[in-house]
């Protein structure tokens, strides 16, 4: 019965997070949804960014510390290793519904494009970057980085085992095309707000951060296999000339933190 539920709610925390990197699109976009992310609100400019700042901390800090390896094996002291994958998940998942549910707006208009060809160009990057996120966690094993697999194993009966290193794709070109997609699918605004621009800023600065955190976390679990990946491969931008080494694989997550390459259940 527990390997059940535990399989259910993996499940649930996987299409969970369909439902908020949906809502979330159409928040960030403006269409569809009752609240977008310019829609207005009676506070203050300062409050309002001060209260948009704290939403922000509440989702990067858990986000951040969470992932860490040193907090995982406190961590799984108290929640099952099967599910610590699934918790981490549906916590983000919380994070940023009361993020999109409390966002104050600040609608100071930074720029504003008018002429048609080129909204309809910054739409068509807005919607690449939205799609980019997706294709890149199935370029790595999607079910990996969102615990479904874990959770899979478990009502199986099976231990769980880390996913071998490797490259797919993007992953060639970039070391973190999942970061790179965010980016884009946040700054990729016609009308760009004082609030939107400062959802997108820290959020970008947030991950840039991570980066490093992260590489630190992979380098000290792979090794010179990591970084010889970190030498020929560009961080966010592809690089002109790329050596011969076929370097090994690189994974991270979503605004959801990489699974596959960090040791997760050690």
């Amino acid at each position: 019965m527990q390997r059940k539920l535990f399989f259910l709610y993996g499940v649930f925390a996987h299409l969970l997070f369909f439902a908020v990197f949906a809502y979330m699109a159409a928040f960030v976009g403006g269409f569809l949804v009752p609240k977008t992310i310019d829609t207005r609100t009676p506070d203050s400019t300062m409050q309002a960014i001060l209260i948009d700042l704290v939403l922000l901390g509440l989702f990067a800090v858990p986000h951040s510390v969470m992932a860490r390896p040193a907090f995982k094996r406190i961590w799984t002291r108290i929640i099952p290793t099967s599910i610590e994958r699934t918790t981490y998940v549906l916590i983000a998942n919380l994070a940023m519904i009361l993020l999109l549910w409390q966002w104050r707006s600040v609608d100071i208009i930074v720029w504003d494009l008018h002429q048609p060809v080129l909204r309809a160009a910054v739409w068509v990057v807005f919607g690449a970057g939205w799609l980019m996120v997706p294709l890149a966690s199935l370029m790595i094993n999607h079910f990996d980085l969102f615990g479904t697999r874990q959770v899979y194993l478990h009502l199986q009966g099976k231990e769980y085992e880390s996913l071998p290193f490797r490259t797919p794709n993007l992953y060639r070109q970039m070391r973190h095309p999942l970061y790179v997609g965010w980016m884009i699918a946040f700054w990729a605004a016609p009308t760009m707000t004082v609030g939107h621009m400062l959802f997108a800023a820290v959020l970008t600065v947030y991950m840039v951060i991570a980066t490093f955190v992260e590489e630190r976390d992979l380098v000290n679990h792979f090794g010179q296999q990591y970084q010889q990946y970190q030498r020929s491969v560009g961080r966010f931008i592809p690089r002109l000339a790329v050596p011969k080494a076929n370097p090994t694989a690189s994974a991270n997550t979503p605004m959801t933190r990489r699974a596959e390459n960090e040791p997760n259940h050690a």
